[in-house]
């Protein structure tokens, strides 16, 4: 298959035929454009967001996997749900953000707090002072689109 030839001064691309057939063996050969959905939307700014946040919740001390997911799930729009949690705590394990130690549980097995390193604790200073700066940003051009 052609690929796509770059776009021209005027911005437009060159698409060869080949490509338009082939998508429109694929598809009913009409394209539409949709507007997301809000679970849509919420997903794509959870991604940059929920790390950062799970270090929020560290910053005033250790916590369990089911503490952070209730603090997240509070405000019901940061906390998907719990299968998304565990990878993530090990993902910022990996980075070094966070530690781990095995503590008794009144009830049940030993639970695994999660602690806020130096490391995190820097990470998340950065991207407060990055988040203020955007935040403010987009809600100026939000609002000034209204």
């Amino acid at each position: 298959m052609e690929k796509p030839r770059p776009a021209s001064r005027s911005g437009t691309v060159s698409v060869p035929s080949s490509t338009i057939r082939l998508l429109a063996l694929q598809g009913t050969g009409s394209m539409q454009c949709m507007a997301p959905s809000p679970d849509s939307v919420l997903t794509q700014l959870r991604k940059g967001t929920v790390d950062y946040c799970v270090l929020a919740c560290l910053r005033s001390g250790a916590a369990y996997g089911l503490e952070i997911a209730d603090r997240l799930g509070e405000g019901k729009v940061l906390f998907a749900s719990g299968g998304t949690l565990y990878p993530l705590l090990s993902r910022l394990r990996q980075q070094g953000w966070v530690t781990t130690t095995l503590e008794p549980s009144p009830v049940g097995p030993p639970r695994r707090y999660y602690h806020l390193t130096d490391t995190g604790e820097n990470a998340l200073q950065v991207f407060m002072e990055t988040w203020s700066v955007f935040a403010a940003d987009v809600t100026t051009m939000i609002k000034e689109s209204s």
